[in-house]
């Protein structure tokens, strides 16, 4: 079932419960999802639904039409927090990533300069030096960490490569440490007849080891918003969020967002 939320490259600008007013850059195709990840709670649906056929958007074009709009925003007034990456699948898989981001800081300095940049990146491709460079040169590197146990965030994030495991992905956030934002999805239900909840005491233990590894400069927790691929999924209370991140906190000294 196609369920991709987004059909221009250039979309908003929408409300972000994390960032505020923000215009979102969507580097996947605007018919179709490519993704390292095939995350069960995604809420632009599985990657069996196809890639589409208009391909990824030229690095030409995501800049042609970012122009554009910030030029239009700029003309009219209009109010803008950021600028942000995200969309139909993982924009670091983009193989013009790092020149889009070039092209990006040099339109917000010319056209909103108090601006800030964000990328949403699920974190496989971190091994790319990059993709490295590019995230060192925006203001929010949002770096995704759903589970720090190999059986959860498996079965959570359901990645692609078969040689993936949680303690390879945090080493390669750790590289950023506060120029990183950490982003964890709480969540409990069921997949292929297995329990998934990230939002146990060992698994928010597992956790705060990791965040502790990392040293991000902040970490935002959130839950389900919108309707999930899986739907036995379910919204983890606001008071449980809170509740968990002030334990983090507690034990580790780095603020935490919450998004419920």
């Amino acid at each position: 079932m196609q369920t991709i939320l987004f059909h221009e490259t250039i979309f908003g600008p929408i409300h972000s419960r994390r960032l505020g007013t923000s215009l979102g850059v969507n580097l996947s195709p605007v018919d179709g999802k490519i993704c390292s990840f095939d995350c069960i709670y995604c809420e632009a649906g599985y990657n069996a639904q196809g890639p589409g056929k208009a391909g990824l958007p030229p690095r030409a074009t995501v800049c042609e039409k970012l122009e554009e709009k910030l030029k239009d925003m700029t003309s009219k007034g209009e109010h803008l927090d950021v600028i942000t990456f995200s969309g139909n699948g993982e924009p670091t898989l983009h193989p013009d990533f790092a020149g889009i981001i070039d092209d990006t800081v040099a339109l917000r300095d010319k056209y909103f300069p108090e601006v800030k940049i964000s990328v949403l990146a699920n974190s496989t491709q971190l091994h790319r030096p990059d993709v490295v460079k590019a995230l060192r040169r925006i203001d929010n590197n949002i770096l995704k960490l759903d589970s720090a146990v190999d059986s959860t965030i498996t079965l959570l994030d359901r990645p692609a490569s078969p040689s993936f495991t949680a303690a390879k992905i945090i080493d390669e956030i750790a590289v950023f440490g506060d120029k990183a934002i950490v982003q964890t999805m709480i969540t409990r239900g069921t997949h292929d007849g297995k329990t998934v909840d990230n939002s146990t005491p060992e698994e928010i233990e597992a956790l705060i080891e990791a965040y502790r590894r990392i040293g991000p400069r902040e970490i935002m927790l959130y839950t389900i918003d919108r309707p999930t691929p899986e739907r036995s999924l379910v919204r983890v209370p606001r008071t449980e969020l809170e509740a968990i991140a002030a334990r983090i906190t507690a034990e580790t000294g780095i603020p935490v967002q919450v998004s419920a």
